[in-house]
């Protein structure tokens, strides 16, 4: 197992990519530290695990309040000793435009989407330095490469998100630690809802695939975590300052 004796913490991941990614990363040996806002999402999603095999716990975090995430990163070093891997998933979606974004919601995002990377990061890089090593995937989206129709809050953090990463892999790479960004596009989870609404319906989007998705489809969760365990893993070990894209193709054209 390309994981035995890591551990890795994952934000968001009671459900969807956060879920599905946590997952693979047990199933090659880590033990996953699962932090969800939901905490029931958070303690479901590591019996899974648990269930299946691998080893995983769960807990309740909003990942906004700095002294919370502080507190699970003290307690993960305490009980584990280490911490190799940090997966940054845990966002959200505010629609509008300039004119019609709630303001709120902008600072909501991003605080979510890009502050929250920030101090996780940095509450997990000491202990990453002293061992030398150490990996830090930040999600952005597909959204964090191109125009998002009316979703100025949104990519603008998701493009922060990837400015950020890259500045991480600069100063810190003299330490071995490595930072990524993922990009996943059109993802079959009910992350999307806010963006179904705004097309009109399933059946609006799902024609907006098959037209401007070269492969026409959704992606599963089970693709986009294969793209997590690549990045997590020593199989990306000269991999840093980089963004992957898995969206179908649908930035190409």
């Amino acid at each position: 197992m390309i994981l035995a004796g890591r551990v890795a913490i994952v934000t968001g991941a009671g459900s969807g990519i956060g879920r599905a990614g946590a997952a693979i990363m047990a199933a090659e040996g880590a033990h996953v530290v699962i932090l969800d806002q939901r905490g029931h999402a958070a303690t479901r999603a590591a019996e899974m695990i648990c269930q299946g095999g691998g080893s995983a716990e769960g807990f309740a975090v909003d990942v906004t309040d700095d002294d919370a995430l502080a507190l699970v990163v003290e307690r993960t070093l305490s009980k584990h000793g280490r911490i190799d891997i940090l997966h940054n998933h845990a966002g959200a979606q505010v629609a509008g435009d300039l004119e019609t974004v709630e303001t709120s919601g902008f600072d909501d995002s991003w605080r979510l989407n890009v502050r929250a990377h920030f101090m996780a990061a940095r509450l997990v890089m000491p202990a990453m330095k002293d061992a030398g090593r150490g990996v830090i995937l930040n999600t952005s989206s597909s959204s964090g490469v191109l125009y998002d129709r009316e979703m100025i809050a949104y990519t603008t953090t998701k493009h922060a998100v990837i400015a950020m990463t890259r500045q991480m892999a600069g100063d810190y790479g003299r330490y071995g630690v490595r930072a990524n960004a993922l990009c996943p596009g059109w993802v079959d989870t009910p992350f999307n809802e806010p963006f179904i609404a705004q097309m009109g319906g399933r059946r609006q989007i799902e024609a907006y695939l098959r037209d401007k998705v070269p492969l026409g489809r959704w992606g599963t969760t089970d693709e986009i975590a294969e793209c997590i365990l690549f990045l997590v893993s020593d199989r990306s070990s000269y991999v840093t300052g980089q963004i992957l894209v898995a969206d179908g193709g649908e930035t190409v054209v």
